[in-house]
């Protein structure tokens, strides 16, 4: 039987996209099999919007952060465009949870990623998550009543598994209980799993 390694992810989060494919070649690699899970990054809670000061030293950081993702992501080809503002991932990890029903949600990642990155998928905008889910081919007619009943009690489901097993940002690969935090520790998770 396969290992599992949970790899946390937050659509919106340019570091999640850059350890996609390094983690899916773990998979090929090793034989292990990889959980995607959802975790909601809470961005609004870094800065406080009422201080002048603190805005513009979290619009420093953020610029900063989107400039380094941009030194992994260009020697890969990969475009990482800083979206116009801070997208609610809510819906989109809806729709994730949604398509994993019927096995489609590494398909709606896979899409959903490169697109929000160079702003052609607002998150935000039902009409274009209906369409992502009809691409992976996943009806979406009853979409809404998940959204509405079952979807919210998952994602508390999964935000509460994240809580347990120690996680507090994004990408995180969860290997036997072992935290590895970030897109550049492949490597340190690679070793765990072939030890």
């Amino acid at each position: 039987m396969a290992r599992t390694v949970d790899l946390w992810l937050d659509l919106r989060s340019p570091y999640s996209f850059l350890a996609m494919a390094p983690a899916y070649a773990l998979e090929k690699e090793l034989g292990v099999m990889l959980r995607l899970r959802p975790f909601a990054l809470y961005i609004g809670g870094a800065v406080n919007l009422n201080d002048p000061e603190s805005v513009a030293r979290g619009m420093r950081k953020i610029k900063y952060l989107y400039a380094d993702a941009r030194r992994f992501a260009g020697p890969r080809g990969i475009t990482l465009l800083g979206p116009k503002k801070i997208f609610d991932q809510k819906l989109v990890h809806l729709a994730w949870l949604y398509a994993e029903r019927n096995g489609k949600g590494r398909a709606l990642v896979d899409l959903a990623y490169p697109r929000f990155f160079k702003r052609e998928l607002d998150y935000e905008d039902r009409s274009a998550i209906d369409a992502l889910l009809k691409e992976v081919g996943v009806d979406p007619a009853g979409f809404a009543a998940f959204a509405a009943n079952e979807g919210p009690t998952e994602i508390a489901r999964h935000q509460a598994d994240a809580d347990a097993q120690g996680v507090f940002a994004v990408p995180t690969f969860v290997v036997d209980g072992e935290l590895f935090w970030g897109q550049d520790r492949i490597d340190f998770v690679r070793a765990k799993l072939a030890a």
